[in-house]
């Protein structure tokens, strides 16, 4: 169920595909950062930012998800 939603909103909701793109890109970007073997302490600052970054985005489209399965409706395709 969680995972038709998403598809659905991916397709037709710009907003939440917005988010998704962005937090696909934290996550690259901190995964970069993982592995490496040492950080500097200004890595560890960008690691810090995007994981704060990722979660803000996730909220935001978690709030989307919760907004449409309470709305009932189903999402059609514009």
């Amino acid at each position: 169920m969680a995972d038709s939603l998403r598809e659905e909103l991916l397709a037709s909701d710009e907003t939440y595909r917005r988010l998704a793109h962005e937090h696909a890109t934290y996550a690259q970007q901190l995964d970069a950062l993982i592995n490496q073997s040492r950080l500097s302490d200004a890595e560890q600052l960008e690691e810090t930012k995007l994981k704060k970054l990722k979660l803000r985005l996730k909220d935001e489209m978690q709030e989307i998800e919760r907004r449409h399965r309470s709305s009932g409706s189903s999402i059609t395709a514009a």
